[in-house]
């Protein structure tokens, strides 16, 4: 139903024409690839897939739904069609939670050209949104090197389903917990609870909104710090109300939680007051705007904090809020009528790459590090390769032959005629997966200034094809000797 996905005017014209002119039918194949890495990184993080594949189970057109349609001037052709429409196109996908890189598809579909046409806004709004967000998630996590990061940016978000949705993508990124109990309820991420500086403002004292707190929530309170002052106030209130309601108990103070002020000089103080009062095992959290700078920043310069609280940086991606993934289409009809095509444009960047491809990564045998990505025809493979010819597609005279390798091919099927055929993993596998999958590439790939370009190569003949359609299209001669 349209409430499931969302679709563009240009594409239901689209739609139209194709209708009109006998092509709606017209067997296609489109890539989905991204051409900058957000905040100039090394990788991106596949996601979305799951929630993609959700928005299109059972996709089908409501009475209501085509007479809206017709409403808005859309003909009675379009909403026959509709009427009986039933989704049929064959899916590819890179699973979520793994590294990819620019201009290599990370979803592949073919079908029906009307069909693949429809679904381009909604398929392109969960992979770049998702992406983009696993994506800051594994820079903060990986900052945060190993420590405990919740993810509360939810207040931030701009909307519910990007709140929920972002949410679930940066658990797949690394991310330990939510705060935001939609995401917890609707995806199984684990909860975090966190304590408001309302809370104690709304109690006679800060001891008072303390020991209510600890009373409530026990070993697994946060106690927040600085809604007056984080040392002469919040830390001593704190250590006075874990004497008073927890050690009684036998019970040990979950933490503590810094939203305010110098947080690399306070969590010293705080961690040398705390380990002085008997509970060297209480974890000093921090919150406040953060993202993967500030957090290497602190910890840089010797920072007392066992787990960090992001929000907006993360759930919006604010330094780079914008992954460029596009839908381009890359071969029409399929068997011996296919047809590869091609877009040449004057932005260098924006030629596209055609036929119908595989997508391969490389590892050596050694050490269990990716080596190069690699695009193929579709009939071609290295699977069984002793030895493989590596050049760049771009500057063709840097090449070297690689051998002791295993290949990988990335794009799995995930839907067939319509109905998804994916045994898509827990999100927890996913998490598991990304953290796995990131440490196969070098440190060079993975630091976060100036990171070494990892390739994404051609084979010869698909080099060979595209440089032949560009000549091609351009009515191109070949250079004189």
């Amino acid at each position: 139903m349209l409430s499931e996905f969302i679709t563009e005017y240009n594409c239901l014209a689209t739609a139209e024409g194709l209708l009109a002119a006998g092509t709606a039918d017209l067997p296609v194949t489109y890539d989905v690839i991204f051409r900058e890495l957000p905040d100039r990184g090394g990788f991106a993080v596949m996601a979305g897939l799951g929630t993609l594949l959700q928005r299109l189970k059972d996709l089908k057109f409501s009475e209501e739904e085509i007479a809206s349609l017709k409403a808005h001037g859309f003909s009675d052709r379009l909403a026959e069609y509709l009427r009986t429409f039933r989704f049929s196109c064959d899916f590819w996908a890179v699973p979520e939670g793994t590294p990819v890189f620019p201009n290599e598809p990370i979803v592949k579909v073919h079908g029906p050209a009307l069909q693949a046409q429809l679904i381009e806004t909604t398929l392109l709004n969960c992979i770049n949104h998702q992406t983009l967000v696993a994506t800051k998630a594994n820079r903060i996590c990986r900052a945060a090197a190993g420590r405990r990061v919740i993810e509360i940016g939810a207040r931030r978000a701009q909307g519910l389903d990007a709140a929920v949705d972002g949410a679930r993508a940066a658990y797949i990124g690394g991310v330990n917990a939510t705060t935001l109990y939609t995401a917890v309820e609707k995806h199984g991420i684990p909860a975090a609870n966190l304590m408001t500086h309302s809370w104690v403002q709304l109690f006679d004292s800060e001891y008072d909104a303390f020991c209510a707190y600890l009373r409530e929530h026990g070993e697994e309170g946060l106690l927040l710090l600085d809604t007056y002052d984080t040392l002469d106030s919040g830390l001593v209130n704190a250590v006075n109300a874990f004497n008073e309601v927890l050690v009684p108990q036998g019970l040990r103070p979950g933490g503590v939680l810094i939203d305010s002020g110098d947080m690399t000089y306070l969590s010293k103080r705080v961690r040398r007051a705390l380990d002085e009062a008997g509970f060297p095992d209480c974890d000093i959290y921090v919150s406040n705007a953060l993202d993967e700078v500030l957090i290497k920043d602190m910890l840089s310069q010797g920072a007392k904090i066992d787990g960090f609280a992001v929000g907006e940086k993360l759930i919006t991606s604010s330094s780079s809020p914008i992954l460029d993934g596009v839908y381009k289409l890359s071969e029409t009809g399929e068997g011996e009528s296919a047809r590869p095509v091609i877009m040449v444009s004057n932005n260098v960047a924006k030629i596209t790459t055609p036929c119908d491809k595989k997508v391969w990564r490389l590892f050596d045998k050694e050490t269990g590090k990716a080596i190069a990505d690699v695009l193929t025809l579709a009939d071609e493979s290295i699977e069984t390769e002793k030895t493989y010819p590596l050049f760049d597609p771009d500057f063709t005279w840097k090449r070297k032959t690689v051998d002791n390798f295993v290949a990988r091919e990335l794009l799995v099927p995930v839907m067939k005629n319509g109905v998804c055929v994916y045994d898509s993993p827990s999100l927890e596998e996913m998490r598991t997966y990304c953290s796995e999958q990131v440490n196969t590439l070098w440190e060079e790939v993975t630091r976060f200034e100036n990171p070494h370009r990892y390739y994404v190569d051609y084979s010869v003949k698909l080099w060979a094809l595209k440089q032949k359609l560009i000549k091609t299209v351009l009515h191109a001669e070949e250079p004189e000797e």
